[in-house]
């Protein structure tokens, strides 16, 4: 049986939770559920705080979880990343208040506040850079303000949040994170864990496709499928209609209307795109 972590809270929650339902899991009924048994997918979903995923996984205790890689990297836990989720992308930044500081080299001495204090020292470490790392659970925004720090590392999605407390982002990026599907680093993937991921995978490329259907003149077709190539090339049937011939292609979502149009001016009809709920490539 697959023993599968989810975040139980945080930003990564509904992506994670709603990624696993279009993968075919079945979805938890109530935010306060800590297990859910899927017997029809032979699989156990618990749901845990973010952080703490890494090290569940890392030890053995769970097969595998879905959590941010910063959190990963932070966790210093025996774990790597099976593949990336396309959710909860964000950037690891430094901010302070505006002028105090250009790069990381300007941080010789300094105080500064984070939650991610593994991953933070860590970079300072190979900046050549010695600062007081200061660790703080939850929001490190107000932590300047009070005089705790004389600058913070944090998460940035936006930046809205660093600017409505009057701190701005400076220097290169720390770290970029996304949400991750992870494992013990060196175990080989359980059969349930491949199925996990086939289906994931299923999940981005259905996302990120739909699929075209359209009808054309039979001597046009070259010039159609060089449009709509397909994966591993487009179904083409004839249709009644003499001379012409039925093509269904799966095409990328963004820019298919464009396809559309090109497709228009060639001369076909009855040009359809309809989305993609799941897929095995």
């Amino acid at each position: 049986m697959l023993r599968l972590a989810v975040p139980n809270k945080g930003a990564l929650t509904e992506s994670a939770q709603a990624m696993l339902k279009e993968a075919g899991y079945r979805p938890r009924r109530d935010s306060k559920e800590l297990v859910v048994i899927d017997p029809d997918n032979s699989c156990e979903l618990f749901f845990l705080r973010p952080r703490d995923i890494a090290v569940y996984v890392g030890e053995g205790t769970l097969d595998a979880g879905i959590t941010g890689v910063d959190m990963l990297a932070d966790s210093g836990a025996p774990a790597e990343e099976i593949m990336p989720l396309g959710f909860g992308v964000s950037t690891f930044r430094f901010a302070a208040r505006p002028g105090a500081f250009a790069t990381v080299k300007d941080l010789q001495g300094m105080r500064i506040a984070t939650s991610y204090a593994g991953l933070l020292g860590k970079h300072l470490a190979e900046m050549g850079v010695d600062a007081r790392v200061i660790k703080l659970d939850g929001a490190v925004e107000t932590a300047i303000r009070l005089g705790v720090a004389d600058a913070v590392a944090d998460v940035v999605e936006t930046g809205t949040t660093l600017r409505n407390v009057g701190l701005e982002v400076f220097g290169e990026p720390i770290a970029h994170s996304q949400a991750a599907l992870i494992k013990q680093a060196g175990a080989e993937e359980t059969p349930g864990v491949r199925q996990l991921v086939r289906r994931l995978q299923g999940v981005l490329v259905a996302r990120d496709y739909v699929m075209i259907d359209y009808d054309i003149r039979a001597e046009r077709i070259d010039e159609a499928i060089a449009i709509t190539p397909g994966m591993e090339g487009p179904t083409v049937s004839p249709l009644h209609r003499e001379g012409w011939v039925a093509v269904r292609a799966m095409v990328p979502r963004k820019g298919h209307q464009q396809i559309m149009d090109q497709l228009w001016e060639l001369g076909a009809k009855a040009v359809l795109a309809t989305a993609i709920f799941a897929c095995r490539l």
